[in-house]
């Protein structure tokens, strides 16, 4: 149980640090609009984008097994580990497909927000609350995303919000896996 916990909170400091990885546009020369452009745009820049997106991508998808092994046996429970791992994998197929960005950031937001919803499902009342506040965040600004692509304004302030709402659900989450008690069906080590 210990190495599971371990494994799960480097494995989403990982992902979420390389997820974080777009902050370097406000450092490097990317020819990329904060305003305007979508954060998708970067990963057709530099290629530090995308290397970060990947291995950000690998690191959730190999964060889901040990995250598997701490929470409840329970589907809702399972269904988050498994939220992680495809999140991960979305992720990979984004950073390998940049053309197809839009279609797979659309994606990321609904694993996100099945995973976020099997969390409400089942951490204790006070970690619940922050979930439904997650929950929110995402479908807030996912659909700030798609109106401001419709209205061609601020497109690109809103998916680098969004970007920043991922990551923090991604952070809690990892720092819920690593301070919670461990259940009492599984041996301590």
């Amino acid at each position: 149980m210990r190495t599971a916990r371990i494994a799960s909170a480097l494995l989403m400091g990982v992902a979420v640090l390389a997820y974080s990885g777009w902050l370097l546009e406000f450092v490097l020369p990317t020819g990329v609009s904060p305003v305007r452009d979508p954060a998708e745009a970067l990963l057709t820049g530099p290629p530090v984008f995308r290397i970060l997106l990947a291995v950000s991508g690998v690191a959730f998808l190999l964060a889901g097994p040990p995250l598997h092994r701490l929470g409840p046996v329970q589907w809702s429970a399972r269904l988050s580990s498994y939220s992680v791992s495809a999140f991960g994998l979305v992720v990979l197929f984004q950073a390998a497909y940049p053309e197809h960005s839009d279609v797979l950031s659309a994606l990321l937001s609904l694993v996100l927000g099945i995973g976020v919803v099997s969390l409400i499902l089942w951490w204790p009342p006070g970690w619940r609350g922050l979930a439904v506040a997650g929950l929110a965040v995402v479908v807030a600004t996912s659909l700030a995303v798609v109106l401001a692509r419709e209205l061609d304004a601020f497109e690109g302030v809103f998916t680098r919000i969004q970007l920043v709402v991922r990551a923090t659900l991604y952070a809690v989450g990892g720092a819920y896996a690593f301070v919670k008690p461990a259940p009492r069906h599984a041996h301590r080590t």
